[in-house]
């Protein structure tokens, strides 16, 4: 009934063949693997590729949330890990004073939406010290003072939770980006302000 031919040895894939598809697939599953997956899933970029075509930023942005997903329940703080090159200061901020020596006086207003984390980085060189005023106005916010370099993804200055506000003086442990996160957790908008005064490069917004 049925007129069905049997392949011929010859037309099947010889092993060397097979095998050879196979280490291709293999090389090129690596490949997705190493320039794609990983940074875009995890934030690892063992080859540079991800950060170029902005695949790392969005790993390393799920990574944090789910950091903080997790934080949230166990009532601690997490702070973000993301490098401090990314966008400049967004928000309002005013430059009082500056000179060649680096040293600045700003003032930097950030409103945060319920749940909304911001981070703001100074650019500072080793043993420089800055005194620093931030306060909220509409509620209260969880807090993290770090630091990050090239080599160097988390410095702890220190942290809290239900914060209306610090002020005090932030020494530089080492040359890199120095500042806050903030993160939201009441049920409506706040608005922190920021005041900073003395010897660093540069002032930006990286989250």
């Amino acid at each position: 009934m049925f007129n069905s031919q049997r392949p011929s040895t010859n037309d099947l894939p010889s092993n060397g063949q097979l095998l050879r598809a196979t280490g291709i697939a293999a090389v090129a599953a690596g490949a997705i693997l190493v320039t794609v997956v990983l940074p875009s899933e995890y934030g690892i970029d063992p080859t540079g590729v991800g950060r170029v075509a902005g695949l790392t930023q969005m790993g390393e942005i799920k990574q944090q949330l789910a950091l903080e997903a997790a934080a949230d329940e166990n009532g601690a703080v997490i702070p973000t890990t993301v490098e401090a090159s990314a966008v400049a200061v967004s928000g309002q901020s005013d430059t009082a004073q500056s000179d060649a020596s680096g040293t600045n006086s700003d003032v930097t207003t950030l409103t945060l939406a319920p749940g909304e984390g911001a981070e703001i980085k100074l650019v500072m060189a080793k043993d420089n010290a800055i005194d620093y005023d931030w306060s909220v106005s509409g509620g209260a916010v969880n807090y993290d003072t770090h630091a990050d370099a090239p080599g160097i993804s988390y410095h702890a200055y220190g942290k809290g939770k239900n914060s209306g506000g610090e002020k005090g003086k932030l020494v530089a442990a080492f040359d890199g980006s120095h500042g806050w996160f903030w993160r939201n957790r009441s049920g409506g908008a706040v608005t922190i302000t920021l005041r900073t005064e003395g010897n660093y490069a540069e002032i930006k917004r990286v989250v």
